[in-house]
Order: C-alpha cells, then structure tokens, then sequence
C-alpha cells in the first residue's frame, strides 16, 4: 500500500459539482493499493498515519509551529480518496503503465478496510472509489509524506 499524505487546513472532493466528501483540519490521504497487499499493511498505516506527529500544539507559544502531536490527538480529520494512479510506472514510453496495481475489486475491499479502520478513531470523509473526482486541498506547512508498506 502506497499513501500520500498532505496536512490540510482544508479539502474537498467532487463528482459532477457534487461535493461528496469534506474536512477541515486533518490529512488528505491519497491510497493506492498493490496486488500483494492485505489488512496487516493497512493495520499498520493506520496506526502510522494517527501516530505521526506533523501538528502543532496550540498551547505552545513559544514555539507554534513544532510538530508535536498527531492527528488523533489534535482532533483531526482524514479525507480519504482512492488512487490508483499512485503504483504508475513510467519508465517506458510515454503512456504510464498501472500494471502494478491491484485489480479493481480486490483494491476496493482493501480501501474500504482501511476508511473502516481509520473511521474507528477520527472523523474520515471519502471519495467515491473508481469515480471521476476533483479533489481540493489547502496544504499546511506545506507537510507531504509518501508512507509505504
């Protein structure tokens, strides 16, 4: 499994001008799925993703912009949209190849696994998987991760 993670002090997705999904405060997290992924993979992004800490502390005045707590623990929220595109190989010519991603069922159970794991502990909006989807974002700090497993 392949995330990019983006702290946002906002996001949005759309589908035909409908907004279906919408944060504040949190993460947008763009998840691809490989063939040889399973549920052990996204137990352990999860666990990641609330543990990282990549926001501030707001009763730290002295310095307000340290890292100090993760996601869970500053009430975040995780705007979860599903990415195929993220497992591209580019390598020859000039039309990527997604051959290393995980087939269209399989990915979708997986990403349904990991938005129920992550929902268990933080507000999660999503995406609509295999959609057509315009997805926008306020990035904080800017702060981009890319976690794999």
């Amino acid at each position: 499994m392949k995330v990019v993670l983006q702290r946002v002090s906002s996001a949005i997705v759309q589908i035909d001008g409908a907004v279906v999904g919408q944060i504040g405060t949190g993460v947008l997290l763009l998840l691809g799925v490989a063939p040889d992924d399973d549920k052990a993979k996204a137990d352990w992004l999860v666990e990641k993703i609330l543990a990282l800490r990549i926001f501030p502390n707001p009763e730290d005045t002295t310095s307000p912009t340290t890292m100090q707590r993760g996601l869970e623990e500053s009430c975040g929220e995780a705007l979860v949209v599903s990415q195929f595109t993220l497992f591209a190989d580019v390598a020859k010519g000039r039309r990527p190849s997604f051959s290393g991603a995980a087939e269209p069922v399989f990915a979708n159970e997986l990403y349904e696994y990991f938005v129920a794991r992550l929902a268990s502990r933080v507000n999660v909006q999503t995406g609509r998987f295999g959609a057509d989807m315009q997805v926008s974002s306020t990035n904080e700090g800017p702060i981009t991760l890319i976690l794999e497993r």
